[in-house]
């Protein structure tokens, strides 16, 4: 795989250096991406976009948030179909009552403001979107970060709630336009290699040097012709891992032929790439050299082929050892290293297919024919398959895959996406999982480090999982017992399954529905607008190269309280900073005394050493509140309450050198929680005050922002700047989140 930072533009179905003559904004109007932009651009800003998308999805660790948020906006019925997938929050177990109240809480939604209502069990919610929603040419947004359907030609954004939210109460989701990156696909994938392998490649690849973040992504070549539909779209989702902003690719008939199986044929047509089409980079894919790949722990960009870790195992183990203890900062270790058995080889304890990039129809058959007459073994190595929806339940069951999974030892569930962030196949303290799901984050396998239980993923095919579990689970590349290419047989689409289920209320609202609340289902707290001066205390400093959304507050264990604002907040940083939350609300605390009209000790030897220093702080006009710094925070998943926790602990701001990807930003943004970027990290330690002079002036005025750092009496001067903002995201901030922006 090579990576071509200079621009390219497509010339006799080829990547081609740019001519001399060429008109470069006409070639950008050629590409896909911009055609599908331009269609949903309400054309009001030739400098930005402003998107109204064609249909909305959640599951149910966010939709409760993101309504109540609409709700509290003014929204009335949903102005587009909105579908609300159960494939998170859907074991019921311990707290059940909880969840279902979830549940009951969406469907009654659906049948309030015209929304569709997906049951738990039935589909995780990117497969019932490929299945039942896309449409080439169309753009879909969802409150999850793998929100991809390129693949399908319909462009899918990952946001946090308030994205959606803006999008219910009528409003457009604004950005700049995109740089547009072609993945140029030739040759075809060797036999045993899966989508998996192919993904894991390109993030690896593209990943931390940040060549496609935030950039819309363009798969096209004659190497798309080689790859089934499926196994164009466990490339797809993947594509979350890279930090692109979207992707799309070509369509052909083996699309077509998706959408007429599910009973949408009208719904297809052609996207191809233009003769003249302009990239402002390319990367050059051939399928042909794609091995079978292994992510080790912690992140899916650790990407290595299956026989180089094999070849020195110690090597590669101790190397990922290293650098995932390094990333658990001390409070557990994990072991790699006693995997390696007495013949070298590498012995894993778990085997995990799963979920929107793993438990699709074609891998699922691929893994049961690597396994035909082998099993698991009877030892401590175990293997679970999760289908991703009961259309591809009921189409495994009639061709006998299900049996045969199950006579080889495999334990076949139902459509969840649990094993993704941690709440269904937790591994024992110390396992190593290999699973084909979207992310190996620190504690996205369940483990809760800080009482001492650590488990490690990596990342594989489900190929590859399958060699491995016939090998009763010692580590083995598809690619070495699979010699033939695969047989695809498309699959047979039960559409009544659906039918007979899913509760579709679009276009028929009906306001004298009551919403069903559980105990657990709180209203957002009310959020104070911006004053004139802020002062913040920065109550944790996070050093470490990355800080994903799962360690600002974690998946798992979290689920039950997705609902309950300030239950959940209680979550926040538990992983990587357990003293934050009591930190968070002494500084709240004081910003509630200063209300009430005094000042406490702290803060008012602060205002003295500032006063000191020449430099006036009017507590009468100063919110006080807490922030973090962290170098590169928000990877990972889009979801919003890794900023709305913050934010209701009292919050007010992030310091950080960088911003992992845009919809964690906008996550901040949209809760009042000023994006400030900095270099002058070294001056934000813990407990360190920082004093921002006429800070809302600076906002909306675009002035140069005066801020000093106080720490221990001595004021220092700090550079800080918010980087680009639109008008309405200005005032967002001003008016102190986006719901109170509605409201005024």
């Amino acid at each position: 795989m090579n990576l071509h930072s200079e621009p390219a533009v497509l010339i006799n179905y080829a990547p081609a250096a740019v001519p001399a003559d060429f008109s470069i904004e006409e070639g950008k109007k050629k590409t896909i991406v911009y055609g599908i932009l331009d269609a949903h651009d309400t054309h009001t800003d030739e400098n930005l976009l402003h998107i109204r998308f064609d249909s909305l999805t959640s599951h149910d660790i966010t939709y409760v948030g993101i309504i109540q948020t609409a709700r509290a906006s003014g929204m009335e019925k949903f102005p587009m179909p909105y579908v609300l997938t159960n494939c998170h929050n859907t074991l019921c177990a311990v707290g059940g009552t909880i969840n279902e109240d979830d549940h009951q809480f969406a469907l009654s939604a659906a049948k309030k403001y015209g929304g569709i209502y997906v049951p738990p069990c039935y589909a995780v919610i990117h497969s019932y979107n490929r299945e039942m929603m896309t449409k080439c040419g169309n753009m879909i947004l969802g409150s999850d970060s793998h929100t991809r359907y390129g693949a399908l030609g319909t462009m899918g954004i990952g946001e946090g709630g308030g994205e959606l939210a803006k999008q219910l109460v009528n409003r457009t989701y604004d950005m700049a336009k995109p740089k547009t990156v072609l993945v140029w696909l030739t040759g075809s994938p060797k036999p045993g290699v899966g989508p998996h392998d192919v993904a894991l490649a390109l993030v690896g690849a593209t990943y931390a040097n940040g060549f496609v973040k935030n950039k819309a992504l363009e798969f096209a070549g004659p190497g798309v012709a080689t790859l089934s539909q499926d196994f164009r779209n466990g490339i797809d989702v993947m594509t979350t891992e890279t930090t692109c902003w979207s992707s799309i690719w070509e369509t052909d008939e083996k699309t077509e032929a998706y959408y007429e199986i599910r009973g949408r044929k009208e719904d297809y047509k052609k996207l191809n790439v233009q003769e003249g089409a302009y990239y402002d980079s390319w990367i050059d894919l051939d399928l042909s050299e794609i091995e079978s790949m292994i992510a080790l722990p912690m992140h899916p960009s650790y990407a290595l082929a299956i026989n180089e870790l094999k070849k020195d195992p110690q090597k590669y183990l101790k190397e990922a050892e290293d650098r995932a203890n390094g990333q658990l900062g001390g409070k557990t270790k994990i072991d790699l290293l006693s995997k390696i058995d007495e013949n070298g080889n590498i012995r894993v304890d778990q085997g995990i297919i799963a979920g929107c990039s793993g438990g699709v129809y074609e891998n699922i058959i691929a893994a049961s024919k690597i396994l035909s007459g082998k099993n698991v073994g009877n030892d401590e190595f175990k293997l679970s398959v999760y289908p991703d929806s009961m259309p591809a339940y009921k189409a495994l069951a009639a061709n006998g895959t299900i049996a045969d999974l199950i006579s080889s030892g495999a334990v076949f569930r139902e459509a969840f996406c649990g094993p993704c962030f941690g709440a269904g196949d937790t591994p024992a303290n110390g396992e190593f999982s290999i699973r084909h799901t979207t992310r190996n984050f620190p504690n996205r396998e369940g483990s809760k480090p800080g009482e001492g239980q650590i488990a490690s993923v990596a990342l594989m095919d489900a190929r590859s999982i399958a060699a491995t579990a016939a090998n009763q689970g010692i580590l083995t590349a598809a690619t070495d017992v699979v010699t033939e290419p695969e047989e695809v047989t498309e699959q047979v689409f039960d559409q009544t399954i659906y039918a007979n289920r899913v509760y579709n209320g679009w276009g028929k609202a009906d306001p004298a529905v009551e919403l069903r609340f559980g105990p657990n289902i709180k209203d957002w707290p009310a959020q104070p607008a911006l004053s004139d001066d802020i002062l913040l205390k920065v109550v944790s400093h996070l050093d470490d190269p990355v800080t994903t959304t799962d360690e600002l507050i974690p998946s798992g264990e979290t689920s039950s309280f997705r609902s309950n604002p300030l239950r959940l907040a209680e979550f926040t940083l538990s992983r990587r900073d357990p003293a934050y939350v009591g930190c968070a609300k002494e500084v709240h605390a004081k910003e509630e005394t200063r209300l009430a009209g005094g000042i406490d000790m702290e803060t008012g030897a602060v205002c003295d050493a500032l006063a000191k220093a020449g430099i006036t702080a009017d507590p009468d006009s100063t919110n006080i509140a807490s922030a973090i710094y962290a170098r590169k925070p928000g990877d990972g998943s889009a979801r919003e309450q890794a900023a709305s926790c913050q934010r209701v602990l009292g919050g007010a701001a992030n310091f950080a050198e960088e911003y992992a990807t845009k919809r964690y930003r906008s996550n901040c943004i949209n809760w009042g929680i000023l994006p400030f970027v900095t270099e002058d990290g070294a001056k934000l330690e813990k407990g360190t005050w920082v004093f921002i002079k006429n800070i809302r002036a600076s906002l909306l005025e675009e002035k140069a922002i005066e801020a000093y750092a106080v720490t221990n009496d001595e004021v220092s001067p700090v550079t800080l700047s918010l980087g680009a903002l639109t008008p309405e995201e200005k005032q967002i901030l001003a008016d102190g989140c986006l719901i109170n922006y509605y409201r005024n």
